[in-house]
């Protein structure tokens, strides 16, 4: 099944930066990888270790480079130079 079959959607937050990430009903968490591929910032998921490497992501303000990080419903993931995003479930 492919990421954009499989989470819910994207969209921006009406008045502000922060796009909003919706899980699939079912789903607990997705992958900071994962997320990284949904959001169209990589293509494959191989490709998640090299960006870590290279990009600054805070997961609920805490400095993270584990593609393998779970991202819950109520996270915060902030991406220096791409933008603000929150895991959601609605």
């Amino acid at each position: 099944m492919s990421d954009k079959m499989k989470y819910a959607g994207l969209n921006k937050k009406r008045g502000g930066t922060l796009k909003q990430v919706k899980l699939k009903d079912g789903e607990l968490f997705i992958t900071l990888g994962q997320f990284l591929k949904y959001v169209g910032l990589i293509q494959t998921g191989g490709e998640a270790k090299y960006f870590l490497a290279e990009h600054e992501i805070f997961v609920n303000d805490e400095h993270e480079n584990r593609r393998g990080k779970k991202l819950y419903e109520g996270d915060q993931i902030k991406i220096v130079d791409s933008g603000d995003f929150m895991i959601n479930r609605h």
